[in-house]
């Protein structure tokens, strides 16, 4: 019989099943199984991403650091790109390689120390003369005042007005500061300068030598690529110093004549400021070069600014329709716009060095990627000397809207 309750009804007994586990949950979203390992690779990646980042930091911030020193190279290789021709002349007769450089950069040490040297006098000779002149100055200056606004003024009230000013001793002071930096900037300078100097002459010397060393870790057929790039470079950077020499004495010479013959002191180192600075600051070097000339000469005669100033329009004309596409045809044969973009992109990125270098190293580039870009045959097409292929007679749009004012179509038949 069935057991019943104590209310008479039958209780029914469930027992569970033997050998039976419990429904299982699905797991959550994101939630890890309480049995799950973390995989292998997973440690590694994270170490090697955590590696990476830090190289890149260190790396990024060395190369901060070492900016200056990387410009510095960089001057050093092209400069010694640049007396590379004749430090090779001079060891093909059998002179010692390291003697040829070291006899280059004496000669270029005495023409930088003559100019800077002459240059020099010149500027001191000028304010030494503008300080005497003062005074003269002066009193035509409040003479004139007084002439024209009806004033009373006085040279010696003015002095002592401007001896006892807060303005004059705040810039006293202020200069008296800026000497220790002033110092610190010009014994950097030096400092630059040997640095480029050191670089340019290991560069210079041991060439041969920096050449094997970089073509031994190459494969054969590079090595040749290498060397090619090599040698235009050499010959590019080399016949941009050149030429831009040679236009600089050009030019030094027709202005010394001009400065001479109008009796304008100092004429030797006008010229030779004006050769320089004309050349090796392209495009607008000319007119920077000019304002100087035109400076001393309007302190001899006002008129003999003028002069000058219409003397370097003329010969900048003459330089770059006449004299500089036959002396850099060979040489650095760039076009004038690609010269200035150069110019101006190096600016950008480098500063004055960037202006200075961005010529050469876009000839070179330009040269050596000239093998690798086939060229064809162009067509003899009047267009591409210009000239526009005319549309035929009748075909325009001004003819066909005169057509339908008149009446009619553009097929020709008349409006109902």
């Amino acid at each position: 019989m069935a057991s019943t309750a104590e209310d008479g009804e039958p209780s029914v007994r469930r027992a569970a099943p033997a050998a039976t586990t419990p429904p299982v949950r699905p797991p959550l979203a994101g939630a890890v199984a309480p049995g799950a390992r973390m995989p292998r690779w997973l440690p590694r990646a994270m170490v090697l991403a955590l590696a990476l980042i830090a190289a890149f930091q260190l790396g990024s911030w060395a190369f901060h650091q070492l900016t200056g020193l990387l410009i510095n190279i960089l001057i050093a290789f092209f400069l010694a790109l640049a007396i590379e021709p004749a430090v090779s002349r001079m060891s093909a007769r059998g002179m010692r390689r390291g003697l040829a450089t070291f006899l280059v950069f004496l000669g270029l040490t005495i023409v930088i120390a003559g100019f800077v040297t002459l240059l020099g006098s010149m500027l001191a000779g000028q304010i030494i003369k503008m300080i005497e002149g003062f005074p003269e100055y002066l009193d035509s200056l409040i003479n004139w005042i007084n002439k024209t606004f009806r004033t009373d003024l006085k040279r010696v009230d003015i002095q002592e007005g401007l001896l006892h000013s807060a303005w004059l001793r705040k810039y006293v002071q202020n200069s008296a500061a800026g000497v220790l930096d002033i110092s610190a900037q010009v014994l950097g300078g030096l400092f630059q300068l040997l640095t480029v100097g050191l670089f340019s002459f290991y560069f210079a010397a041991d060439g041969p030598r920096l050449r094997r060393a970089l073509c031994s870790v190459l494969p054969p057929a590079r090595q040749a690529e290498v060397l090619r790039a090599w040698e235009i470079a050499v010959d590019k950077t080399g016949g941009y110093l050149y030429s831009r020499g040679l236009m600089a004495l050009i030019s030094g010479v027709a202005h010394y004549i001009l400065l001479e013959c109008m009796g304008v002191p100092y004429a030797p180192v006008l010229g030779v400021w004006v050769g320089l600075v004309s050349q090796f600051i392209p495009t607008i070097g000319t007119y920077l070069a000019g304002a100087l000339p035109m400076l001393i000469a309007f302190t001899v005669n006002p008129w003999y600014a003028v002069w000058v100033l219409v003397f370097v329009v003329i010969y900048q004309q003459f330089e770059n329709y006449m004299l500089q596409p036959k002396l850099t045809a060979k040489t650095v044969d760039i076009h004038p716009a690609v010269a200035f973009g150069s110019v101006i992109a190096g600016t950008a990125l480098l500063g004055a060095v960037g202006a200075l270098i961005a010529i050469p190293a876009v000839a070179t580039l330009q040269a050596f990627l000239g093998a690798y870009v086939k060229r064809y045959a162009v067509t003899d097409d009047p267009r591409v000397h210009g000239h526009r292929s005319r549309p035929p007679s009748g075909s325009g749009a001004f003819t066909r809207a005169r057509r339908l004012w008149a009446g009619r179509r553009p097929g020709g038949q008349e409006r109902p």
